[in-house]
């Protein structure tokens, strides 16, 4: 038994069980992949994976064992390299970002300014990804730290810490009739075209219950997945646009103005996530702790403790 052919089967389950695209993914062939399957299952003396055929359809009660011990080793594996490493060039290595297009483009670059000061020999990684997507980039170990919006807590074996709140604000183009509306309401918005978030996106479901919950029904006319391209359509006169706060600047985005709403949407929370028991660099925790200084390493360290 070796570790090449834990991690083909870990990612055999990973693919739903096609061959093909564990082959690709581990860069090897598909022969390679069925070779090194046989040769662990002979080792063993059990079948891991019902199969129709030759395809694999699922995992044998022997496999199901198997996987959840699998995943353990490879975890201690993973963190034993990274101990090594840690212990080796405690300011060299590689920190990877799962994170979303508003918090690469408009949270976390002075957060990364001030990393890059303390860590020049640090690569640095962002893996922008549907929200939706961060916790798995987590858990599979490709990356080391995510950052979304209300995605993470519910997800078991990730530890997860508040990051920053915020609540919708409403934009739209200079010279509308709705910048000289005070005190805006859902029924003054509704009356127009809406640019904002595609579902499950940035609290897009914070958007959808404030109206729900008032009984109105939104005009919404186009859904995007980030900030900047709502902004472009609202700046052509496709509607007003509904997005995070801090995805609006005055001073660069002079075409559009905000208006004056307050209070119609509930708040959002962005959280900051690792994986549970996963080993954590130094420079891991210093970035935590540059996204939340309350959040300092020995907190995170008793929390993974905890568990």
């Amino acid at each position: 038994m070796n570790l090449k052919q834990l991690k083909v089967v870990r990612e055999i389950v990973r693919q739903r069980f096609h061959v093909t695209d564990a082959a690709d993914a581990l860069c090897t062939s598909q022969s390679g992949v069925s070779k090194q399957i046989k040769d662990l299952e002979d080792e063993l003396g059990i079948q891991l994976f019902t199969r129709n055929g030759k395809r694999l359809t699922g995992l044998t009660k022997p496999g199901e064992e198997v996987i959840g011990q699998l995943d353990r080793v490879l975890k201690d594996v993973e963190g034993i390299r990274r101990l090594a490493a840690n212990f080796a060039a405690s300011n060299d290595g590689v920190l990877t970002v799962a994170t979303t297009h508003t918090q690469a483009r408009y949270m976390l670059p002075p957060i990364l300014k001030k990393f890059r000061r303390l860590y020049p020999k640090v690569e640095l990684v962002l893996l922008q990804a549907n929200p939706r997507d961060i916790g798995e980039l987590l858990l599979s170990g490709r990356a080391d730290v995510g950052t979304a919006t209300e995605t993470m807590e519910d997800v078991s074996n990730l530890l997860t810490f508040p990051f920053y709140s915020w609540e919708h604000i409403v934009i739209a183009p200079k010279g509308h009739s709705l910048l000289d509306v005070p005190n805006v309401s859902l029924n003054d918005i509704a009356e127009n075209p809406i640019v904002t978030y595609h579902e499950g996106l940035t609290g897009r479901g914070h958007i959808d219950e404030a109206f729900l919950e008032a009984g109105i029904r939104p005009n919404i006319t186009m859904a995007a997945l980030d900030a900047d391209v709502i902004k472009t359509y609202v700046e052509l006169g496709f509607g007003i646009g509904i997005i995070a706060p801090m995805a609006f600047d005055p001073a660069r985005d002079g075409g559009l103005a905000r208006v004056a709403a307050a209070n119609l949407f509930s708040k959002s929370r962005t959280s900051i996530a690792v994986q549970r028991g996963a080993f954590l660099r130094d420079f891991t925790y210093r970035f935590i702790e540059l996204c939340v200084p309350e959040l300092t390493e020995k907190i995170v360290r008793d929390a993974n403790a905890a568990v």
